[in-house]
């Protein structure tokens, strides 16, 4: 058993000692959660989101008692304002001078638009207040005939993000312009309710998020690199020929590899969450025994597909390899920093298989931070099948002596 432990202890000091292993099990961690946290860190708080978006009104006249798109117009300008204690606005608004030749602005905000400068640009057409006057004055139910021009820039998140809040502001600004004139009935409107699902009642921010992604992606990459690292390259340069000249198994091996690796794992989970903790405000409480089970689990997954690679990999450099070609795919399609959604079938199969996307899913939902994409049993069984194909490869395949 002494031997088995000074192997373990060994593992961590090896490790600790090297300057490539140190970067990537502890300050590549600790790097990326600074990173994303300082540059998405605000996302969900309220006041800290705004869109860079600019409105034109081109109508000219009013032959009703209420000019609609004046209103429209005004209601972008009150959501450009800053809201109480000195909350940011949803919106920045540009809107041309009352001199400004109308054309040029909207050429100049679709070109803004074009390099993503703005986030949506809104144009209301003339004869926008007749449209809207004629439908007013025609049967309930008539379609208005009456549109606004909405100009995005494709392929961008945040004009997509603008696009949904424009659509919410004009849905609520239609109310209040049917109420105005009689014409909205409110037995007939559909009563809807926002529920956030995964926030408790404080709210959670997005390095609350971020941090169990961190912490799985720092055990995740310390297996998938430590424990092939650590055996084949030692068979390739005949280290473990050393040992079996000693009383130490091959199991009591095993066991001391395993075990420094979970230690590694120990030393990562306390500087990544109380850095999370304490200069970044997580709010997260992770000593419970759901999250702490999902954990654990991840260590020992992470160190068997390590394991797993040390058997298929015929020296430590194609080891090194296979890692790297698994590394960065498993990592974003396990969903680690971002949500993962609407993906193409074949990337859909890859995050369907990883282990990686029901490990994250699963400690979210005991974390409190997010809704669980998957029953818990599923959460489980999943990356402890992993375990147990990659236990079974293992074991018939691992040449632990560099002669063929």
């Amino acid at each position: 058993m002494n031997g088995t432990l000074h192997l373990a202890g060994g593992h961590i000091l090896v490790a600790l000692r090297e300057k490539v292993t140190l970067f990537w099990l502890l300050i590549f961690p600790l790097f990326i959660l600074t990173v994303l946290t300082l540059i998405f860190g605000n996302l969900g708080e309220s006041g800290e989101m705004s869109f860079r978006i600019a409105v034109v009104n081109l109508e000219t006249t009013s032959p009703g008692p209420v000019d609609f798109a004046a209103a429209i117009a005004r209601s972008f300008v009150a959501l450009s304002m800053a809201g109480s204690e000195g909350a940011a606005p949803l919106f920045v608004l540009h809107q041309p001078a009352a001199n400004d030749d109308r054309s040029a602005f909207i050429d100049g905000e679709t070109e803004a638009l074009r390099l993503g400068d703005r986030a949506a640009l809104v144009v209301i057409p003339e004869g926008f207040n007749e449209a809207m006057q004629s439908a007013v004055q025609g049967e309930a139910g008539e379609s208005y005939g009456a549109t606004l021009d909405l100009f995005l820039s494709g392929g961008r998140t945040a004009s997509d993000m603008a696009a949904s809040i424009i659509a919410q502001v004009l849905a609520g600004l239609e109310r209040e312009l049917l109420e105005t004139v009689g014409r909205f009935q409110a037995a007939e409107a559909v009563a809807t309710e926002s529920v956030f699902v995964g926030a408790d009642e404080d709210g959670r921010t997005y390095v609350d998020y971020l941090l169990p992604g961190v912490l799985l992606m720092g055990f995740f990459t310390s297996g998938l690199f430590g424990i092939p690292g650590t055996i084949l390259f030692n068979r390739d340069h005949r280290v473990l020929r050393r040992y079996w000249v000693t009383p130490l198994t091959v199991p009591r091996y095993f066991v001391g590899v395993t075990l420094g690796q979970l230690g590694l794992c120990v030393i990562q989970f306390g500087l990544i969450y109380v850095l999370g903790r304490l200069a970044f405000g997580a709010t997260i409480g992770i000593f419970r025994p759901l999250p702490l089970l999902f954990l654990v689990l991840a260590a020992v997954t992470f160190i068997a597909l390590g394991f797993l690679i040390a058997a298929v990999a015929k020296t430590g450099n194609a080891g090194m390899a296979i890692a790297n070609v698994l590394n960065v795919p498993l990592m974003f399609l396990g969903g680690l920093f971002f949500p993962v959604a609407g993906l193409p079938l074949i990337l859909e199969v890859v995050a369907l298989v990883n282990p990686i996307t029901y490990l994250a899913d699963g400690l979210r939902a005991s974390l409190d931070v997010q809704a669980a994409a998957y029953p818990l049993a599923v959460a489980l069984a999943v990356p402890a099948g992993w375990i147990l194909v990659c236990g079974l490869v293992t074991a018939r395949r691992l040449n632990w002596d560099v002669a063929r």
